[in-house]
């Protein structure tokens, strides 16, 4: 079904239509990810679930489900059948994240230290590290290894945490629109830089690299969207959607890194080109506000989520 990704242009982005729905959800879909190397696409949801689907053949694999903690964040790690899980319930056991496998369905690990929700989970593509961050305030690196954490971010507000695609430098956004990038085999010895986003307030609720590792993607907690450039932190392009109460969109960058696609407040899909900043596409999403949303590595192919699930293909006949 995702065909293999040739070079993008307008036409074929805005020709993105649904190819498959997924709608067996008992709550709204939380959290998704794809792999990084095999097409597969894994999803958390208020109902407890956890599920793993074939994103070639559009097929649901696997379904867990987690009753005593919840599944909020979920990230792949570098194998296929484990994943990284944040809780929703009994936090105060500190059992906030999980190492799964969703091969025999069973816990291999728990990573102890936060002391609230965790907002933002990130796997580096490098190595066995990963950081968190969390409404207590801090973010945490941790290795798949071992339990004790191996590094604490203490900082304000809201975080949100990527590593760009070389896993040689990870960024913490913060409240007041404050970015800080480190590098990752030295991050204790502070940030090698800090941009600031000028004018916006919000907290950031989103923080991603383009694959090219040239741009910043930020979406912050009303809807506005942000591209930095990731050398020197100045706003290449912003654009702003309609708030959703008690929603915080998602913004993605295809992997080529010139377009954005995004959720916003009123049920509608928006897809901008990046290098002439305008907007090229508006689609009903069919499935309401988007409270997950991401493209996938290597395909033209995204990936949308409510209390649904829909994956979006190129649709020959109208991409002209």
């Amino acid at each position: 079904m995702a065909a293999a990704l040739s070079q993008l242009d307008d036409g074929t982005v805005r020709g993105m239509s649904i190819g498959a729905v997924f709608t067996d959800y008992a709550g709204k879909i939380n959290c998704l990810d794809f792999h990084r190397k095999d097409d597969l696409l894994v999803t958390s949801s208020d109902d407890d679930s956890v599920r793993l689907y074939n994103t070639t053949t559009a097929t649901l694999l696997k379904t867990t489900y987690h009753k005593k903690h919840g599944a909020d964040r979920i990230c792949f790690t570098h194998h296929p059948s484990s994943i990284l899980c944040s809780s929703k319930f009994n936090l105060e056991p500190a059992e906030s994240l999980r190492y799964l496998s969703l091969y025999d369905n069973r816990c291999l690990r728990y990573f102890k230290g936060h002391k609230d929700r965790v907002v933002s989970l990130c796997m580096s593509p490098a190595n066995d590290s990963f950081m968190s961050g969390s409404l207590d305030h801090s973010v945490r690196i941790w290795d798949l290894r071992v339990n004790a954490c191996q590094g604490i971010l203490r900082l304000r507000g809201r975080p949100s945490v990527a590593y760009d695609q070389q896993g040689l430098v990870f960024a913490v956004a913060m409240e007041g629109g404050a970015i800080k990038l480190f590098d990752s085999r030295s991050y204790d010895k502070g940030p090698f830089d800090t941009f600031l986003v000028g004018g916006d307030t919000a907290e950031v609720s989103d923080i991603k690299f383009s694959n090219d590792g040239k741009s910043v993607l930020l979406t912050t907690t009303n809807n506005h969207i942000y591209v930095l450039d990731a050398y020197g932190g100045e706003k290449k392009c912003g654009f702003s959607l309609e708030p959703s109460r008690n929603i915080a969109t998602e913004a993605a960058f295809t992997p080529d890194g010139q377009y954005v696609i995004s959720g916003s407040g009123d049920g509608n899909l928006h897809a901008w080109n990046i290098n002439t900043v305008q907007e090229i596409a508006c689609w009903n999403s069919h499935i309401g506000p988007i409270t997950a949303l991401k493209w996938a590595p290597r395909r033209a192919m995204f990936a949308t989520a409510s209390t649904a699930l829909t994956f979006w293909i190129p649709n020959e006949s109208n991409s002209s």
